[in-house]
């Protein structure tokens, strides 16, 4: 795994021998070294502990996917899932409350979507206060809930909604590293679980927790293809043909770096002053570089061109983007201008562009990078967090289109990111950055690129018009 531009020297500190020794007597905050993906790696190392409240229906479909991923799974005791579990084989009883008489597990997950009343989500505190502290470092939670709006009755909303209130906070409780989060899950959307599970189980969220993601009905070719499946979970997008903007550095390199080692072609492409990194960056991953101003008016049409000449493009990634930072009293027109046009009216012209010729292939799916300045704001980027803010309408506005034609659109929003960028911020603001999320550090670019890679997968089906903050759960605009 390639290390950040930047070295944490506090991280790398408060996990010397000494350091933690210091930080613990001082009453430092010791963040953990995140496990992050390496090749060849079990989608999870070690057992998961699942629970249920009454009226939970998700059982057998975690079992099957446990199953596929070769995940061990343990049954926290329920007892209306008792005869179940000895049919499928799953072991089940009552966990430690200590987290010492259990044995140590590496995640839990927990089926919420029979959660109808506020006695019922006793059934959540009970599993949660037996089983929390037996999570080993750098683990993993994830609830199962429905999406409130769909519920049968005010009540059963209500106390869905409450789950995420519920997942945030327990994200800030845990803390070594562990990431949690909340998928609501259609009625119709089975298919798409495990491959949901097959992303925020694994190493590859190491720098994603505290996020509420929707799975929706997906097309059956993509469910049925799905990596697992396929056989082909190592390489999930191979044959497929990526366009990926802003690629000679930072971010965008290690995109193309994670897509190549998926299995992907990538049509690496950046401005022609950047020509000699974006080759650099076009050979390491066995792909093309493509030159470009994504602001030119003849850029559309020449990337179309470029994705009917390939025989059409299976996904794009938007990631191109500038920061021209001053306050809004003392920003110039050019400033903001040079802004909103390459972050954001070059991604509406490009996708509308590629649409229209029909110059994406069927199933296509395409990945947005906002930011969370977008979200939260920032001062002096006015610019910048319009925007990103733009971006996260622009996916929200296509998702329904893209989605008749089976395709999909989704956003990432990174947080503090480890790069020549990040390098720049003035000392006290940069460790500001760093420690003000869950995870006490900064993330890597292949934590964006990890995420990306899911998304772009058919491990992703379901998910469409999504906005995902890879941010290690960040305290600002939550």
């Amino acid at each position: 795994m390639k290390a950040p531009v930047m070295t944490d020297t506090y991280l790398n500190f408060a996990n010397s021998m000494m350091g933690s020794r210091i930080a613990s007597a001082l009453g430092l905050p010791r963040p953990v070294v995140l496990e992050r993906f390496q090749a060849h790696q079990p989608v999870i190392d070690g057992d998961v502990l699942v629970g249920a409240a009454a009226g939970a229906h998700w059982l057998p479909s975690l079992v099957q996917a446990f199953k596929s991923l070769q995940i061990n799974s343990v049954a926290h005791g329920v007892p209306s899932w008792t005869s179940l579990c000895n049919q499928v084989g799953m072991m089940s009883g009552r966990w430690s409350v200590d987290g010492q008489t259990g044995a140590r597990v590496k995640a839990l997950v927990f089926d919420a979507t029979g959660l109808q009343t506020l006695e019922e989500a006793d059934s959540l505190y009970q599993f949660f206060h037996d089983t929390v502290r037996s999570v080993l470092p750098c683990g993993r939670v994830v609830l199962l809930g429905r999406v409130p709006a769909q519920c049968a009755d005010a009540l059963q909303s209500t106390v869905q909604r409450a789950l995420e209130g519920f997942m945030r906070s327990l994200a800030k409780e845990v803390k070594r590293g562990i990431a949690v989060q909340l998928l609501q899950v259609d009625d119709d959307a089975k298919g798409t679980l495990e491959g949901a599970l097959r992303f925020f189980l694994s190493p590859r969220c190491a720098y994603v927790s505290g996020q509420v993601v929707r799975l929706q009905a997906a097309p059956a070719a993509e469910v049925t293809q799905s990596d697992g499946a396929n056989g082909n979970a190592a390489q999930p997008l191979q044959g497929k043909s990526i366009l990926v903007t802003g690629a000679s550095r930072g971010i965008g390199a290690a995109i193309v770096d994670t897509l190549a080692r998926d299995g992907a072609r990538v049509v690496c492409l950046d401005v022609p002053a950047a020509q000699d990194a974006l080759q650099a960056v076009a050979d390491r991953a066995n792909g093309t570089a493509l030159a470009l101003d994504i602001t030119d008016p003849q850029a559309p049409n020449a990337l179309v061109q470029a994705a009917l000449a390939d025989g059409g493009w299976d996904g794009v990634v938007h990631n191109a983007g500038i920061t021209r930072d001053k306050t809004l009293a003392k920003m110039p027109e050019h400033l903001w201008q040079s802004v909103l046009r390459v972050n954001l009216g070059a991604q509406a012209s490009i996708t509308q562009a590629l649409m229209e010729a029909s110059a994406l292939r069927a199933g296509a799916r395409m990945v947005c990078v906002s930011s969370i300045a977008g979200m939260a704001g920032n001062v002096g980027q006015t610019n910048y967090a319009f925007s990103k803010a733009g971006v996260i309408g622009l996916v929200h506005s296509q998702a329904p289109r893209l989605a008749q034609q089976g395709m999909a659109i989704n956003a990432v929003a990174p947080g503090f990111i480890e790069t020549q960028m990040t390098a720049a911020i003035p000392l006290a603001i940069r460790e500001a950055g760093r420690r003000m999320n869950s995870m006490g550090q900064g993330g890597w670019p292949v934590d964006v690129a990890e995420t990306i890679a899911w998304l772009l997968s058919r491990s992703a089906a379901g998910v469409n018009g999504q906005v995902i903050r890879v941010c290690g759960q960040s305290w600002l605009g939550a």
